[in-house]
């Protein structure tokens, strides 16, 4: 896979009608990935099998985000969270996503689902401030552990400032 680009200010639009979906497996590598997505993301199916999902990560993103994201699908609950994602050209994209565990007939997580729709432009500029502070957070701390650390701990503060739990925050916005 080719390096990364450089984040542009321009925006991807897609349709509310549209649904991103991802399937990955339990280290995060995409296994699955409908029309959608690889038309909104610019990579072609074949480029994103086998990549991990963070390669569509944009660096506005606080690492904390993911971290709440993992840990709750990782107890098998599902979760919701607003996320910035930055296609292969580096143009950017806003999603809600919703993240779940795939369970085998055992019970065990054998990987995971996701469906991102288009959200609520109200929602992005509730979050976005958010975000900007929590990676200000993580940007403090040289040691990538501290960073993350830091910065999860200034997204439960925020969370728990709100006197509601991160599902009910999540559909306030």
């Amino acid at each position: 896979m080719s390096l990364r680009a450089t984040p542009t200010d321009r925006e991807i639009h897609f349709s509310p009608d549209d649904l991103i979906v991802s399937k990955t497996d339990l280290k995060g590598r995409i296994t699955y990935a409908n029309k959608v997505f690889c038309d909104v993301c610019g990579y072609g199916e074949a480029e994103l099998m086998g990549q991990p999902h963070s390669i569509i990560r944009h660096p506005d993103m606080p690492r904390a985000v993911f971290k709440l994201l993992w840990d709750t699908i990782q107890d098998r609950r599902e979760v919701f969270a607003y996320v910035k994602n930055m296609a292969r050209n580096g143009d950017f994209y806003w999603v809600f996503a919703h993240v779940t565990p795939s369970l085998n007939e055992r019970h065990e997580i054998v990987g995971f689902h996701s469906n991102r729709r288009v959200p609520e432009r109200s929602a992005i500029a509730a979050i976005s401030p958010i975000y900007a502070e929590v990676l200000r957070e993580e940007a403090r701390h040289a040691n990538g552990k501290d960073a993350l650390a830091a910065g999860y701990r200034r997204l439960i503060d925020f969370v728990n400032a709100q006197g509601v739990p991160y599902d009910e925050l999540v559909f306030a916005l």
